[in-house]
């Protein structure tokens, strides 16, 4: 449950800032921004805080090359998908849509990658220890 938790946080964070739907930060912010500017700088911040987050956990746990791999094996079984008929790329919106699932699954993975770890090998991640 903690893992599909963390995959739909990282999926609203990536839809909140950008979707081919209307409802994103990034049209809102050319369409009204400039009439409400602190909004737009407070919602920006608090979307960039997020990705912060989420990136930063995700580069300490599997690094650039894990996501790079984890990004490939998502690419990978949607060609899959796509060679066997069960989905179709001829859409522009259900790409962006699959763009975001695939990178809010990276981030996940990332974020939950430590304790995944930690249950199948015993092993802690230590990043800070006190002396």
């Amino acid at each position: 449950m903690g893992f599909i938790m963390r995959w739909v946080c990282a999926f609203l964070l990536l839809a909140a800032t950008f979707n081919p739907t209307e409802y994103n930060y990034v049209q809102w912010a050319r369409s009204y921004g400039s009439m409400n500017i602190s909004i737009a700088v407070l919602t920006g911040l608090v979307l960039l805080v997020g990705f912060i987050i989420y990136l930063r956990a995700t580069l300490r746990s599997i690094g650039g090359f894990g996501m790079v791999l984890v990004l490939a094996v998502v690419g990978a079984g949607l060609w899959v998908l796509y060679d066997l008929g069960v989905l179709r790329m001829d859409d522009p919106s259900m790409n962006v849509w699959l763009g975001l699932g695939a990178l809010s699954f990276v981030l996940a993975i990332g974020l939950s990658w430590s304790i995944a770890r930690r249950a199948l090998s015993g092993q802690e991640d230590v990043d800070h220890v006190d002396v």
